[in-house]
């Protein structure tokens, strides 16, 4: 398939720069499976669109204040923002510079803390900070929030919770995982109150995923690497939930990622991985019967994902609608419900 397949016109002002007043104000489109239909709702409607016996699966990343600034030895500003903690005092960051610094350049930190580039990896360095404090502290201490750059603001103080899950409980991830960003702690009792269970992952989302295709054949593109973790607890869950005719809903792209990367030898595995799998039409699902979204960018493999799970015609339909209804896109944006397309949205009966 072809990149510009995966093209649509979005005006600048459908960007969302804040969220909303509260979480859950936001607006929810629900895409129906193989016939595409679709529903304007209202992110409250959800509890409405589960039955009980489903399942919601989460993840509970908690987003560090991944972006730090600096100055070289030369007093050449820098501009970091960690890709990933490698060990209590290393990280492996993406850095603006005017000229890259070489191995063995020490970087001052906010006028407070050293750190040494140890060496180059691609695009990322990798950094170890020394002095008081191991790399996560040095984050929570001088970091700033690292909101996308589709933001076109500085972080305020609001940012600190509403750009985090309530949640949110593994450090790790440069980003939120945004689907998540719409439930408060009153629509998750909501949800249980009506018989869905909720289970949690953690995939700690790194900087890669802002990264652009820059291939024409998306076949050619090769997806970063991101760690995550599937409790015993939740694979447990999802044999339950398969046992009585229940539905699997990830909450998030980063929740189906974890999911289906754990049951590519075919059955599902709990336990620790690594994850570069490139979801895009023509994928197999295994796990994974309805998807909670945010809208994503054009051209985007988040994109090509909505597209495998719902269908690439009715997911770009549905994206063509969003826009004349002038629903706000991505971080901090509205919510869609996908139905995964070969099953027609329906899902398995629940058992009597």
């Amino acid at each position: 398939m072809r990149l510009e397949q995966f093209d649509f016109n979005l005006p600048d002002e459908l960007i969302a720069q804040y969220p909303p007043e509260r979480r859950g104000m936001s607006r929810l489109l629900h895409l129906g499976g193989a016939g595409g239909g679709m529903r304007d709702l209202v992110f409250q409607d959800l509890p409405d669109l589960m039955r009980p016996g489903d399942l919601l699966v989460f993840n509970d990343t908690r987003v560090l204040k991944a972006r730090l600034f600096g100055v070289k030895p030369t007093g050449g500003k820098v501009e970091l923002l960690i890709e990933r903690v490698l060990s209590e005092r290393r990280a492996l960051a993406l850095m603006r510079a005017s000229h890259p610094p070489s191995p063995g350049t020490v970087l001052r930190i906010a006028d407070a803390v050293d750190a040494r580039v140890l060496e180059r990896r691609g695009d990322l360095y990798v950094l170890e900070f020394t002095g008081v404090g191991s790399a996560i502290e040095v984050m929570e201490r001088y970091g700033a929030v690292p909101l996308p750059t589709y933001i076109r603001r500085q972080p305020e103080p609001g940012d600190e919770t509403r750009y985090q899950t309530v949640y949110a409980r593994a450090d790790g991830a440069v980003a939120a995982p945004t689907a998540g960003l719409h439930f408060d702690e009153d629509m998750l009792a909501r949800l249980r109150g009506r018989g869905v269970e909720q289970a949690f992952l953690t995939l700690h989302v790194g900087a890669g995923t802002f990264q652009p295709v820059r291939v024409a054949d998306i076949d050619a593109h090769r997806m970063h690497s991101e760690r995550y973790t599937l409790p015993p607890g939740t694979a447990q869950a999802i044999e339950r939930t398969r046992a009585r005719g229940g539905r699997v809903t990830a909450v998030g792209t980063t929740a189906l990622r974890a999911l289906e990367s754990a049951a590519r030898s075919g059955a599902l595995q709990a336990g620790d991985g690594e994850t570069d799998l490139f979801i895009r039409p023509g994928f197999e699902f295994r796990v994974v019967e309805r998807l909670l979204t945010n809208f994503h960018l054009p051209r985007s493999t988040l994109l090509m994902l909505a597209c495998a799970f719902a269908g690439t015609e009715p997911t770009l339909r549905a994206y063509r609608h969003a826009v004349s209804e002038r629903y706000r896109f991505f971080s901090y944006g509205d919510a869609m419900l996908l139905e995964r397309a070969d099953i027609g949205g329906l899902g398995r009966e629940p058992n009597p």
